[in-house]
């Protein structure tokens, strides 16, 4: 359990650094971003890690109805995370797709993993991307962005969510963690 809430602690100060820490962050001038993605892959190697071996307590088990909820909820946070790259239209109605997206996948998870190691991990980066959002509003005024629809794509935003939410499906079974039934 130790290292994975180290791997979410890491992930989550990585992340909030610059925020948190701006003088440090530009004192690195430059050399922040590869330590910041050194931090990251080290925190997803311990989450995955600490996640693999936790013995999970668990609290409820995943049912049908949950399952179904977490599998529409996926689905739209990988549509958020195409939307946040490729400026699709949700991107004016939405601030921070990308931290929407991780909110959403994290609320996803937390319905079908009713154990402890799943509130650590999915309730930890919860929390980040919530605080996430605060500190980034804080900081910065938005204007949502504007101009013309572009129907093509939307298309691909769609086309490219169907197709990475079949490959996330397929590396969780391949892990053992079925996500369409038993």
């Amino acid at each position: 359990m130790a290292l994975l809430i180290l791997g979410v602690l890491i992930w989550s100060l990585a992340h909030m650094a610059e925020r948190i820490f701006p003088g440090f962050h530009r004192a690195l001038r430059g050399a922040e971003r590869p330590m910041v993605g050194a931090l990251v892959l080290v925190s997803v190697v311990l989450m995955f890690i600490g996640w693999r071996a936790t013995d999970p307590t668990f609290l409820w088990a995943p049912n049908a109805a949950l399952k179904g909820i977490n599998n529409l909820l996926m689905l739209f946070a990988v549509y958020l995370f195409a939307a946040s790259g490729m400026k699709l239209w949700i991107t004016r109605k939405i601030r921070h797709p990308q931290l929407t997206g991780v909110k959403t996948w994290a609320i996803a998870h937390l319905l079908v993993n009713g154990d402890i190691p799943g509130f650590v991990l999915f309730g930890g980066l919860l929390i980040w991307a919530v605080l996430e959002v605060i500190l980034i509003n804080r900081q910065t005024k938005w204007t949502p962005p504007t101009g013309p629809v572009n129907v093509g794509k939307e298309i691909g935003g769609i086309v490219g969510t169907l197709i990475v939410y079949a490959a996330i499906a397929g590396i969780h079974y391949w892990f053992g963690y079925p996500v369409f039934g038993a």
